[in-house]
């Protein structure tokens, strides 16, 4: 069975890596508060929106994930290339459709849920660049795939500390118009972020060639085969609806949060970068769930799986309780890191809605390591019942108490307790009583 350096030799590079890129969208979001609330709010809103469609590419690489992971534990590497270049080629023709389906919706959705015209204007701006980037976003995660399904991560650190450096110096360039160029505020952040991706996507290649063997894995023999789309399908569209439809009931979440008012706005997209940093730990431990309980079952190795699920739980709350520790001794320094020192009465203000974040983090810590294992058993179809449910109970959370009753953005934030807390029951009961372990892939 995995040890616990096992875990952590899995999971540390994807934590750097999810750090770096998350550093990327903070640095993005610090330096259009410099520029005024209107940028700060509408890149929160601009920045779900395009991930919502993006999640549709990303659950289809997760399914390939779940696919290499197993064939890894198999030890079939001749049939990995092939499942990762086939993918490529559908995420090539899924982002091209995405790009026209969101660029539609992009201008009849935002205008009709968004209060403020000026928050929508910027928004649209920011978008106008940033959806080019489904294009080489989507190769980008066909590498992650990779990379995570044989177990092989450090690289994803490396590839993200390039983006990271890259976007942020764009960013700096562009956003606050500096080296004579011109000051583009919130449409330098999607210039910057595309940038960004590009050079990611570059460098994977060069990484790849010059590192991977090719013939091990199967490269050299690469021919377009359906048959291969479809077998990642049938495990990955499941996730693909799972992540779109998570991701877009945020959205309705924040554009709802935006209808109280400019104010609230501000105060949620403070807490939504809260979340982001909280997210890395958890992420990267839950992605080393899902890796790891697919090459457990591939190995054949079938009670190994609950015990592992045990150790990544344990290991990703003594994380989160030491990050909770350092929030709760100072979170009006926090807050006025990222909401800016300027603005006193705002840090105060948002002080209520960072503690309600910080008291439900056991409860996600959890609830993310058990469902990310759910779907590295490879029974997406059962993690996909499991979100709807959650999400409609979630979104009734959200009817009533953002809506409706037009809460305090603290009283808002509750709603994840109605998510995190149900999704982690189902995951039990599932590990419990489920028929998990003779799931075929």
């Amino acid at each position: 069975m995995y040890s616990y350096k096992d875990i952590w030799k899995v999971s540390l590079p994807i934590m750097l890596g999810l750090l770096a890129q998350n550093i990327m969208q903070i640095v993005n979001t610090l330096f259009l508060r410099e520029i005024g609330s209107v940028e700060f709010t509408a890149s929160n809103l601009a920045g779900i929106y395009y991930i919502a469609f993006f999640m549709l590419g990303f659950g289809f690489s997760v399914g390939a994930q779940i696919m290499i992971s197993r064939r890894n534990g198999e030890k079939q590497y001749f049939r990995i290339g092939g499942i990762m270049m086939q993918g490529v080629i559908f995420l090539e023709v899924l982002a091209l459709a995405l790009f026209v389906l969101s660029s539609v919706f992009m201008d009849y959705l935002l205008p009709i849920v968004l209060k403020s015209p000026e928050v929508c204007a910027a928004a649209e701006e920011y978008l106008n660049w940033r959806m080019y980037g489904f294009f080489v976003a989507f190769i980008n995660v066909m590498f992650r795939a990779f990379y995570v399904g044989i177990a092989r991560t450090s690289v994803l650190t490396l590839n993200a500390v390039i983006m990271a450096s890259v976007n942020i110096f764009v960013d700096y360039v562009l956003i606050l118009g500096n080296f004579g160029f011109p000051q583009m505020g919130i449409a330098g952040a999607g210039i910057a972020s595309l940038t960004a991706e590009i050079v990611s996507v570059l460098f994977f290649i060069i990484y790849t060639y010059k590192t991977v063997d090719l013939k091990k894995y199967g490269f050299n023999k690469i021919h377009f085969d359906f048959g291969v789309i479809k077998r990642i399908l049938n495990i990955s569209v499941f996730t693909m609806v799972q992540y779109t439809v998570s991701l877009s009931t945020w959205f309705i979440f924040f554009a709802a949060i935006e209808n109280h008012g400019l104010r609230d706005a501000e105060i949620a997209t403070g807490i939504r970068v809260f979340y982001m940093i909280f997210s890395i730990p958890v992420n990267a431990l839950a992605t080393a769930a899902n890796t790891l309980v697919g090459n457990t079952m591939g190995k054949g190795l079938i009670s190994n799986v609950i015990p592992l699920i045990k150790r990544i739980s344990l290991l990703s709350v003594g994380v989160i309780v030491i990050v909770m520790a350092v929030v709760l001794i100072a979170p009006k320094f926090w807050i006025a890191m990222i909401m800016s020192s300027r603005d006193m009465l705002l840090v105060q203000d948002t002080v209520p809605s960072l503690l309600v974040i910080v008291f439900i983090l056991p409860i996600y810590s959890i609830g993310s390591v058990l469902f990310n294992s759910v779907s590295g058993t490879g029974n997406t179809r059962t993690a996909l019942t499991m979100e709807i449910t959650t999400l409609a109970l979630y979104m009734l959370g959200i009817w009533f108490i953002v809506i409706q009753a037009k809460a305090p953005v603290a009283v808002c934030w509750t709603v994840e307790y109605i998510y995190w807390g149900f999704l982690l029951i189902f995951c039990a009961l599932y590990f419990r009583f489920g028929k998990w372990q003779t799931k075929e892939i």
